[in-house]
């Protein structure tokens, strides 16, 4: 692991807690979007959340599949996902701590959807990672994402950013508009790719693809 992601891996295990106590900021939104994505599961299924953070979606997605498996880089996030889980009583989602960089843990076609709520923009290869969650999908497999997409903004974020990484208040975070999202979707493989309005702030690029292909 470089130094780079190693800062990042130790501003995510600092904030783990702080994060898990923190509100939604807007409620409506990510009720719409949990809403869209709950529109695509059924029994028997087996998902993948990525960047799971510390386990809200998995959690509130599983007691409609059979099965949900959640990865996040940091320890912490799921050190916590994992103590939800357990209070929660729910035994179908495992939790991995880990990236797609490593070693996929997973066969190809393993899934039957993809989540990735809030993970693209802090992907710096995004194109790969793209392909690799294209993989685990099975044909007809949905993928779901929200992506903070500054580039839609004129505020100079790569710059406030970047001051705020010298003291260890943020991560990296890679500037990207909703258009480049959806060539990068496409590039990879998925067909249909759509861009919903949820009611979310302008930066945030929500959308649904699929990988073709007829579903098992």
């Amino acid at each position: 692991m470089d130094t780079t992601m190693s800062a990042d891996v130790s501003f995510w295990n600092r904030i783990a807690e702080e994060y898990a106590a923190k509100p939604v900021e807007n409620v409506p939104a990510y009720e719409r979007k949990k809403e869209i994505t709950r529109a695509l599961l059924g029994p028997g299924q087996t998902i993948f959340d990525y960047g799971c953070g510390t386990g809200s979606l998995a959690l509130e997605l599983a007691p409609h599949v059979d099965h949900v498996h959640a990865m996040d880089i940091s320890r912490e996030m799921v050190r916590i996902a994992r103590g939800k889980a357990e209070a929660r009583g729910a035994d179908n989602v495992t939790f991995h701590q880990g990236t797609l960089d490593d070693q996929v843990p997973f066969p190809p076609g393993f899934f039957a959807g993809v989540t990735a709520y809030n993970i693209l923009h802090l992907v710096e290869d995004r194109a790969a990672t793209l392909r690799t969650l294209h993989q685990l999908l099975a044909p007809g497999g949905f993928f779901v994402s929200s992506t903070v997409c500054l580039g839609e903004s004129w505020v100079p974020y790569p710059v406030i950013i970047g001051a705020m990484r010298l003291f260890g208040r943020a991560p990296r975070v890679w500037r990207v508009d909703k258009a480049t999202v959806r060539r990068e979707m496409e590039a990879a493989g998925f067909v249909d790719v759509t861009e919903h309005d949820v009611g979310a702030r302008a930066q945030t690029g929500f959308i649904v693809a699929k990988k073709p292909g007829e579903k098992r």
